[in-house]
């Protein structure tokens, strides 16, 4: 049975999933990339990204290797697949990553402007869903094969899922940086009450993992 997962996903110590004023020069907002600084360097990005097998394989590269296994579909907010906002003037924003996106699965795109399938090399599929989280998560299931289905972010679909308390388990990987302002994950967020426990640290090379999951 398929559950619903948010892994890999990046933390300051401050709590910001993203920084603030993101745009075509600052993708994950300004300053987020250092948040992002503990999954650069390992082997399972540079292989997401057509690398030759270099990069660290250490405990950061064994958690980010994990956090990619498995996934039969993803579910994105719309910020998430590009920086276009309102109705989509036309069809020429295909995503951040090039021909060949790192997916490999169906994934979806929360919007309230609907825009036909979009079919990636690789085997990536973007489909624009306007129904909502539910909605999403029904075609994600239907789509997955049995398999995970991750959302993959931005902060605010992930707070969405989580006040609903549909998401199963969560990786969060704390990096030791202060990005001061952007988006709060945990901003009027009671996990606790939500039912949600953290079940596992690890310590890795330049992030700390924590690993949450819904109580029963």
């Amino acid at each position: 049975m398929s559950r619903l997962v948010v892994r890999g996903f990046s933390l300051s110590i401050d709590g910001y999933g993203a920084g603030a004023d993101q745009s075509l020069e600052h993708p994950l907002g300004v300053r987020f990339f250092e948040a992002m600084g503990w999954f650069f360097p390992t082997r399972t990005f540079r292989d997401m990204h057509g690398g030759d097998g270099a990069g660290e394989e250490g405990i950061d590269n064994r958690m980010a290797a994990q956090a990619m296994a498995g996934i039969g579909a993803w579910i994105l907010g719309r910020n998430m697949f590009g920086p276009v906002r309102g109705p989509w003037p036309d069809d020429s924003w295909r995503g951040w990553w090039g021909d060949e996106p790192p997916y490999h699965v169906p994934v979806f795109v929360l919007t309230h402007h609907a825009r036909a399938p979009l079919v990636m090399a690789g085997g990536t599929e973007f489909r624009f869903v306007t129904g909502g989280i539910h909605e999403a998560l029904a075609q994600a299931k239907a789509a997955a094969g049995g398999r995970d289905i991750r959302v993959g972010g931005g902060v605010a679909t992930v707070r969405q899922y989580l006040q609903a308390r549909l998401v199963d388990e969560i990786h969060f990987a704390v990096a030791p940086v202060l990005i001061g302002r952007g988006e709060a994950m945990y901003a009027g967020l009671d996990l606790h009450t939500l039912g949600y426990e953290c079940v596992e640290q690890v310590a890795g090379e330049r992030a700390c993992h924590l690993i949450l999951r819904r109580r029963d």
